[in-house]
């Protein structure tokens, strides 16, 4: 028995890694105990982006760049190891819920290759936003840019999982959101949301008493927000989807990053 939920528990892992990020890990089960697994554990995939990307920053940093290209890598870094599959997903949901249209039709706005005026002025205004945050974050110090980038990416990744929660459908039938939809208990996301803002506050609490206030801030914020866009994709388009999910990412990290640098 033990065996086997170790198993499963290696298998999510896999699921995770391999569906939310370019590390060279293998999806060895694609099914509902997988997905559920992959989802609940999806912050340790942020965890490992955000410590990639704030690595990059603090090594620019070091080397006397300016905060300002230290920023703009780290916010570089996420967007190469997830293939760009969370901004296009950012950019094709605001493309869907800008034309006002019914659901079927904003569904069909939201698989189209291209992208309209939503998606781009939505994409500019978040990249820029998350490299000014950033930027303030690398000026205060190394150590402060790398606390931001590892929350950031966390949260994002958490903002997967409750959005994974029973309850909450897909909006089509096939495709990375109906593989997920619905497959995390309520209960295990909690505990998953408390495991983030515990380890986040702890994270903070290694730069300073005020830092770890605001790690804490961040991730309750960035996961209301998220919530409140989560409503009105549901309400929109009868359910989630996979550029839905990369939405919520790209949404719940930007908020993080503005909690962050307030008072930094």
């Amino acid at each position: 028995m033990a065996a086997t939920s170790a198993t499963s528990w290696r298998d999510g892992l896999r699921f995770a890694f391999g569906t939310l990020t370019v590390f060279p890990v293998q999806v060895t089960r694609w099914d509902r105990e997988a997905a559920r697994g992959g989802m609940l554990l999806a912050p340790l995939a942020g965890l490992a982006v955000g410590l990639c990307a704030g690595a990059v920053g603090a090594l620019l940093v070091l080397a006397g760049a300016s905060a300002l290209v230290a920023a703009v890598a780290a916010v570089a870094v996420p967007a190469v190891l997830t293939r760009g599959l969370h901004l296009d997903g950012l950019a094709d949901t605001a493309d869907a819920l800008g034309s006002g249209k019914p659901a079927e039709e904003a569904l069909r706005i939201m698989k189209q290759s291209d992208i309209g005026p939503f998606g781009v002025i939505t994409l500019v205004l978040v990249l820029l936003g998350q490299v000014a945050a950033l930027a303030q974050a690398f000026g205060g110090s190394w150590q402060r840019g790398v606390l931001t980038a590892v929350v950031a990416a966390a949260v994002a990744r958490l903002a997967m999982t409750l959005a994974a929660v029973r309850g909450v459908p897909a909006a089509r039938p096939e495709g990375l959101g109906a593989a997920v939809a619905g497959v995390v208990p309520k209960a295990w996301a909690s505990a998953a949301t408390v495991v983030v803002m515990v380890a986040a506050a702890g994270a903070g609490a290694l730069v300073g008493p005020a830092d770890s206030l605001r790690a804490l801030l961040a991730v309750v914020v960035a996961e209301a927000a998220t919530d409140v866009l989560l409503r009105l994709c549901r309400r929109r388009f009868g359910g989630v989807t996979g550029d839905v999910f990369g939405c919520l990412a790209e949404t719940a990290a930007t908020t993080a990053l503005v909690v962050l640098c307030i008072g930094g």
